[in-house]
């Protein structure tokens, strides 16, 4: 039978995406994991795509197929801690919420992988603009977003009084562990030091 030019022609099946097409989400699982360990190990400057392939067991190409630099891939990272955040405490207390947040957060600063990353990437923040966005964007995302859902809990309450200053609040929430675990890189705070810290941050919320 003859096929006029015309008519339609059956169309050719898609075939299923393969290869580059197909990244497994196990191997940008592990790519993401060796991030954190290479920089604690090597910094941001001596960190490298090889390395991080090596440390991921993976080639160079898994890489390259998910990030163009490793600048890209550090800022996807760092984006990334933004949207999982901290868990928002809701015992119903200004005072608990501040000792719980105040736990989670010791702890997370003393982790052996975040007190030599957080400091690098704020070194490598002060030189480049783009780490320095993406930084902010996960404190403000991250801690901040916590901070704010405890303060309107504590407001909703009467803990605290309408009309409070609202960035000075966040500082007098986050600025003293900040100070303590990333600035001074200070020891293990002493027993009682947690328990004191939230006493005089829910006094000085209160005073706003």
């Amino acid at each position: 039978m003859t096929t006029h030019a015309d008519e339609p022609q059956p169309r050719p099946r898609r075939r299923a995406p393969a290869g580059a097409a197909v990244l497994r989400a196990d191997v940008t699982e592990a790519i993401r994991a060796a991030v954190f360990e290479e920089l604690a190990a090597v910094g941001y400057a001596r960190m490298s795509i090889e390395g991080i392939a090596r440390r991921a067991g993976v080639g160079k190409t898994a890489v390259y197929r998910r990030w163009r630099s490793k600048l890209h891939l550090v800022l996807d990272i760092v984006s990334a801690l933004a949207v999982q955040g901290l868990p928002a405490p809701d015992t119903g207390s200004l005072d608990t919420d501040l000792r719980m947040l105040y736990e989670v957060t010791s702890r997370a600063l003393r982790h052996p992988v975040a007190s030599q990353v957080i400091p690098d990437l704020q070194a490598e923040a002060a030189r480049n603009p783009e780490i320095a966005e993406a930084m902010q964007k996960a404190v403000r995302e991250g801690q901040d977003g916590v901070a704010s859902s405890i303060l309107a809990a504590a407001e909703r309450r009467g803990e605290i009084r309408a009309g409070y200053d609202h960035d000075l609040a966040l500082d007098l929430i986050s600025g003293p562990l900040y100070w303590r675990s990333v600035v001074i890189r200070g020891p293990k705070p002493p027993k009682g030091y947690l328990a004191a810290l939230t006493r005089a941050t829910a006094a000085a919320l209160r005073a706003l």
